[in-house]
């Protein structure tokens, strides 16, 4: 468990890679690169790693972050407690200028998502959360100073499944097994409306009550989705494979299983 100075600070570091993100977006200079798993890197990706790892590197935790340096398993199995960090999701939201890209900040615990930190900086977003019992969702321009939870913070909680079905899915990764999906659910009589969203915000709008599924059946990576893995289970709902079993992080591979956002 992290102490509400600990969340305070990584909230403001959090603001304060968002507004070094913005910086670079509205200069239209990104300096991509591709990674090689073929996947870009901007310079923007860079600045708020480096802008976290400052504050994150001096609590007693280790670090996983994205575009960090490579940790072994045989170094990380045994860690109890760690931050896991994404400090751009959706660089490709990023690169096409939609403003759906996300800074991603999680506290694990034994394997847990216990407390999330997720930021859209275009949208000024953030959503909160902590120990997998409240979620809040905010206002916050990129580089304000949190000083304290506002009073015009929404409590967000999860809907359960009506009749008439909000379906979020990825924009870029629409596949064969999430049109079965669908069509399995419009087979008992739902009436389903599709939704595509980019980066981790798919999993805050489950948690916020704004769409009631999101079914992930392709690839994302742990530091995808754990921060909003918190924010989920604080706002009632679960991030379970097809198959029921909960998300487990700090994996020996970091891939995710496919899975299933919901009630």
């Amino acid at each position: 468990m992290i102490t509400a100075k600990t969340q305070h600070q990584v909230i403001n570091a959090i603001s304060k890679a968002g507004k070094a993100i913005l910086d670079i977006y509205e200069s239209g200079d990104f300096g991509v690169e591709m990674k090689s798993d073929h996947s870009p890197l901007t310079l923007a990706d860079k600045a708020a790693h480096d802008i976290i790892m400052e504050v994150l590197s001096k609590t007693e935790e280790p670090v996983l972050s994205e575009e960090g340096s490579s940790i072994p398993y045989s170094k990380r199995k045994d860690w109890k407690a760690f931050w896991l960090v994404d400090p751009l999701d959706g660089t490709k939201e990023f690169i096409k200028k939609n403003g759906e890209f996300t800074i991603n900040v999680a506290y694990i615990e034994r394997g847990r998502a216990r407390t999330g930190f997720v930021y859209a900086p275009v949208l000024e977003d953030f959503y909160l959360g902590i120990n997998e019992q409240m979620a809040f969702k905010f206002k916050l321009k990129p580089g304000e100073t949190f000083k304290e939870l506002p009073a015009t913070a929404k409590v967000l909680k999860v809907k359960p499944e009506e009749q008439n079905m909000i379906l979020v899915g990825s924009r870029s990764h629409f596949n064969k097994e999430t049109e079965d999906y669908i069509e399995a659910l419009k087979a008992t009589g739902k009436k389903v409306e599709f939704i595509s969203k980019g980066s981790s915000l798919k999993l805050c709008m489950v948690a916020e009550g704004s769409a009631h599924l999101y079914p992930r059946f392709g690839p994302t990576m742990e530091w995808d989705t754990a921060a909003a893995h918190a924010i989920v289970s604080a706002a009632g709902g679960t991030v379970k494979t097809p198959e029921g079993l909960e998300l487990h992080y700090n994996k020996e591979d970091l891939l995710n299983p496919y899975f299933i956002v919901k009630r």
